[in-house]
């Protein structure tokens, strides 16, 4: 089976890197179901720049399934937790980090891919050019494609799951010039931790910093208005 024929499982936040993720996986000839994880998010915003790219890329099907980690908290995303704005202390994990969040939903990618019949799982993680997160690293890829291949039917009887990082080794500025490259309008993506009352970026939270810094280096213009 060629992989025009088969489908992916694309994990698509609304960020530049998972729209990025997504165009490499339609390039690459896979049909995209796209799945977005409404978990209740401080910026909550980036649910509207899901269904922007997943309706430009033309996947086939989009869910955007509810899951309120508010009920968890533990995190500035979901959590009555301030953002940091002065930056991140270094080999530091910032408040913005999620508690078990890309194991919660790469889990959710597998359920949708069995039942799909897909083995083909992608997510936008990043080892560069990231605030620390422990579940952007491909040592935590690589035991989840393994956890992968043990605990679901499809795996145990041979047919087993990949998990697609191709930004795993990209700066942001790499990242950038590849949604340049595959024509992707960098507009439609949101990276905000903590927009503004009328729907600006602050500029300040680590991931609009890093965002800045990646098009300052790649060249090329942000289209992000921020505060």
């Amino acid at each position: 089976m060629t992989a025009k024929s088969k489908s992916a499982i694309v994990l698509l936040s609304g960020g530049l890197d998972s729209m990025v993720v997504a165009g490499l996986a339609r390039e690459a000839g896979y049909n995209l179901i796209a799945l977005t994880i409404d978990y209740n998010q401080r910026h909550r915003i980036e649910l509207d720049s899901a269904a922007t790219i997943a309706a430009h890329l033309g996947a086939i099907e989009h869910i955007v399934l509810p899951l309120d980690l508010t009920r968890f908290g533990g995190s500035a995303l979901t959590a009555d937790i301030a953002v940091p704005k002065e930056g991140v202390e270094e080999n530091a994990i910032p408040a913005t980090y999620v508690p078990a969040r890309n194991t919660i939903f790469l889990s959710l990618c597998l359920g949708l891919a069995e039942a799909r019949g897909a083995r083909d799982l992608w997510i936008g993680v990043n080892a560069l050019d990231y605030s620390g997160y422990p579940d952007c690293r491909p040592e935590f890829i690589r035991a989840f494609e393994g956890m992968a291949n043990l605990a679901t039917k499809a795996g145990v009887e041979g047919d087993h799951f990949s998990v697609h990082t191709p930004l795993l080794h990209m700066s942001k500025a790499d990242i950038a010039t590849q949604a340049a490259r595959l024509g992707l309008d960098a507009g439609m993506s949101w990276s905000c931790y903590d927009p503004t009352p009328d729907n600006n970026a602050c500029g300040r939270c680590d991931s609009c910093r890093l965002r800045a810094k990646g098009f300052a280096d790649a060249g090329l213009p942000d289209p992000t208005i921020y505060a």
